[in-house]
């Protein structure tokens, strides 16, 4: 057990950081997909990515209540980064 108000380890320190480096990784792809929209290159490398290679096709079901479906991938998408919401699945 640690001592209250002593540094973090260097493991507690890497997944400190991992868990920020994720989020401002997806804010990025974020402002990103705002700027450019789902059609631009990356964006849909990196919707390809989040979905082993290829884009669902709508209707999308989600985990959130009382926001169970959107009608594409996209939409979802923007849902998720307008809410910070960025790891909510489908």
């Amino acid at each position: 057990v640690q001592q209250l108000g002593t540094p973090l380890s260097n493991q507690e320190y890497r997944q400190f950081f991992r868990s920020l480096w994720a989020a401002h990784r997806a804010s990025t792809a974020c402002l990103l997909r705002e700027l450019y929209g789902c059609q631009n290159p990356l964006v849909r490398r990196l919707d390809e990515y989040e979905n082993h290679g290829v884009i669902p096709e709508g209707p999308i079901c989600s985990e959130l209540p009382g926001t169970p479906f959107f009608p594409d991938f996209c939409t979802f998408s923007f849902y998720r980064c307008t809410r910070k919401r960025y790891f909510i699945k489908v």
